[in-house]
């Protein structure tokens, strides 16, 4: 569950997300729990620079029924004095997941953003909730998942909403531990760094799996930005690297 819900918020390892954590289910329980953490050398979210260029350290856990309901919450550290949303991310999610077919997969939740580090600023508000869902389909070696997630009319967001749609291909090389993976999404609201409220991010990469737990990642990432001079350009084309471990 982990997976989808960090690909529609940033780009899964492409962006610097957590890696998805493998369930370590106990005998006889219809419940698994699942914990993954990692250092990213920039969290990008949806292409954007969360971290003002810097480290960031992220991690998350979930719980699962076999049912497919599940709830998680994944955390990241930011850069308090360019981003302007404090030192910490926090994610609090829950959702249902399961299989439509042999091939064909789905993903259905909220997710509510917190900062709970964010300035005291009177009036201000800076934590948001949003919907998601997300179809997924295995081609072979390959995966394509594509996806919609709305933020609707929030203080925190100028009194607007959100809208972003997504596409995630993942693509094993058999035989090797190396996978390859490409982002594409679209942004049309408040949570966009351009002069119309409407923005592309992208991003490629690739990943290898050194044993059944740890993951070391590279990705070339970006988004669309209007600036003025001397302003500091969150969506600047990067590469992010990702260490990462799960349990």
């Amino acid at each position: 569950m982990l997976t989808s819900v960090r690909s529609l918020m940033a780009a899964t390892i492409l962006a610097g997300a957590a890696f998805a954590a493998t369930p370590a289910m106990a005998q006889d329980s219809e419940i698994s729990i699942s914990g993954n953490a990692s250092i990213v050398s920039e969290y990008r979210f949806r292409g954007v620079d969360l971290s003002g260029g810097d480290i960031a350290v992220q991690g998350g856990v979930d719980l699962a029924h076999s049912s497919g309901i599940y709830v998680g919450t994944w955390g990241s550290s930011l850069d308090e004095d360019t981003v302007g949303y404090g030192h910490t991310e926090l994610d609090v999610y829950a959702g249902w997941s399961g299989s439509l077919t042999d091939t064909v997969s789905f993903d259905i939740g909220a997710l509510y953003y917190l900062y709970p580090n964010s300035p005291d600023v009177p009036g201000a508000e800076y934590d948001y909730i949003e919907f998601y869902s997300s179809v997924g389909f295995g081609l072979g070696p390959a995966d394509l998942t594509v996806g919609v997630a709305y933020a609707p009319k929030q203080d925190s967001l100028g009194s607007t909403d959100n809208l972003y749609i997504y596409s995630d291909l993942g693509i094993g090389i058999p035989n090797t531990p190396i996978s390859l993976a490409g982002h594409l999404g679209y942004t049309d609201g408040f949570l966009t760094y351009t002069g119309n409220s409407k923005a592309w991010d992208y991003s490629i990469g690739a990943d290898v799996a050194i044993g059944e737990n740890l993951s070391i990642g590279v990705a070339y990432v970006g988004a669309e930005g209007d600036y003025a001079p001397g302003q500091y350009e969150f969506t600047d084309d990067t590469v992010v690297a990702t260490l990462g471990v799960s349990f």
